[in-house]
């Protein structure tokens, strides 16, 4: 059966030539705090971004010693609502955390 004989049109979503890019990624990160817990910090690693506690431990570490850590890159709408979640999570406990996310 032929696109005419199903009734159903199909429009060329590419011009001829035209190439199609992936979508922008975005690094999330976690800053550090004087009020946040390092089991916190572990806790939102794993639960949000699924990490292994040896994962989860690491990334806690540099943010507690480098003041920032990468937790993921993730295109644009996942990178925002892992942003969203982690906020939640601190909010709902009554941490300060802040995660931000950048165009990597």
């Amino acid at each position: 059966m032929s696109d005419r004989d199903s009734g159903i049109k199909i429009r060329g979503l590419q011009k001829a030539g035209q190439k199609v890019r992936p979508p922008s990624l975005y690094r999330v990160l976690l800053h550090n705090d004087d009020y946040t817990t390092m089991e916190f910090v572990v806790e939102v690693l794993r639960h949000v971004f699924r990490k292994s506690l040896e994962e989860a431990t690491m990334i806690m570490l540099n943010v507690h010693h480098n003041g920032v850590g990468e937790c993921g890159v993730f295109t644009y709408e996942i990178a925002e609502t892992k942003v969203e979640m982690v906020h939640s999570c601190a909010r709902e406990r009554g941490f300060p955390l802040k995660c931000t996310m950048e165009k990597e």
